[in-house]
């Protein structure tokens, strides 16, 4: 058996030492037909496009990728084409929601928010968005949660109308997947008219997919003072991001929210997990990301313990002084430890 495995894929080398003939890595970007028509199995992530165009005319029967999103994955034609394909769903949704908590706590400490005076929005209520939603309530806020697919199938008791959302919110905070068609697109989901319906200097916030918000509309909506800031880790045209709107943001960071070590640990088990099933083979590894150089936490408070554990400000510096690195701040990104890591100790005197 042959897999094509893009090379930033991490902990995964010697476990595929062990399943597969031979393996082949690669950078995402660097997936062509020529490299995987005699593949038997792909294992990605987002930078690579799964279509018609590299696919056809290949013997390639599984495709795995080590993410939540699949919008690279042209699903349509890898059914037509007899080809299965795995995403990871939920691998780094805890990194997503410590991100979010750390963003919150920032808004708290450097913009003077009293976060147990604001209501908090949840757009896309699935294994990551429930998460987030949790983190809002341990931190003293009203949340409200929006979900249509969800409330059409479980029932309006637990969601609200986007549009109460807009009115209420104080931080709107999108989790939703890139959706161009259908019943419930996200495309431009928070698009100019949207934004003149948030309330009044809300902040918004997004780890989900750059698309799901219009650039411009958000630049105009800052520039104007129309809503009091923006967190935005996902963006429009990657790597080739809005360098104004980068100035403009309270963090902006490399698409880096959900890239904490233990998620993307748990996005390599899952595609490793999803290949032995597809061709019924028995293998046995660990997946362990490693212990982070300083394991004991000591703050005077949660909000101190939390940005040692993670500050969001350093990846957003990184972006700004380079902008043009984005790729590769993301590719070469000092995997962070989830709360779990650490012992905490609190010393408030």
């Amino acid at each position: 058996m042959k897999i094509i495995v893009d090379e930033k894929i991490p902990y995964i080398r010697e476990a595929l030492a062990n399943i597969a003939d031979e393996v082949v890595y690669t950078p995402g970007k660097d997936f062509t037909p020529e490299l995987v028509k005699d593949a038997d199995a792909l294992i990605i992530r987002t930078r690579t496009q799964c279509d018609r165009r590299l696919l056809e005319g290949s013997r390639v029967r599984f495709i795995a990728t080590a993410t939540i999103g699949f919008d690279h994955i042209d699903t349509e034609y890898c059914r037509r084409a007899g080809i299965t394909w795995q995403n990871a769903p939920g691998c780094n949704s805890a990194s997503v929601a410590q991100y979010l908590q750390s963003s919150l706590l920032l808004l708290q400490q450097e913009k003077g928010f009293r976060l147990e005076d604001m209501t908090l929005g949840v757009v896309g209520v699935g294994n990551v968005g429930s998460k987030v939603a949790q983190v809002g309530r341990d931190l003293g806020m009203k949340v409200l949660l929006n979900d249509p697919p969800r409330e059409e199938k479980e029932g309006n008791t637990a969601f609200s109308p986007l549009e109460r959302l807009l009115e209420e919110c104080d931080v709107l905070t999108l989790h939703v997947p890139l959706v161009r068609e259908g019943k419930h697109p996200t495309y431009h989901l928070v698009n100019r008219e949207i934004l003149t319906r948030l309330k009044s200097r809300a902040v918004l916030v997004n780890t989900s997919r750059g698309e799901v918000i219009e650039t411009q509309a958000l630049l105009d909506a800052l520039n104007k003072g129309r809503i009091a800031d923006a967190i935005i880790d996902v963006w429009e045209n990657e790597p080739d991001i809005n360098r104004e709107l980068l100035g403009k943001v309270f963090i902006g960071t490399p698409h880096i929210a959900g890239y904490s070590a233990d998620g993307k640990a748990n996005a390599t088990r899952m595609a490793l997990d999803a290949l032995c099933r597809f061709f019924h083979i028995d293998a046995h590894y660990t997946i362990e990301p490693p212990l982070p150089d300083r394991t004991l936490i000591e703050a005077h408070d949660e909000t101190e313990a939390c940005l040692q554990m993670y500050d969001p400000r350093l990846d957003c510096q990184a972006l700004r002084a380079h902008p043009e690195c984005f790729e590769k701040l993301r590719g070469d990104y000092p995997l962070r430890r989830e709360k779990g890591a650490y012992r905490i100790l609190i010393n408030n005197k």
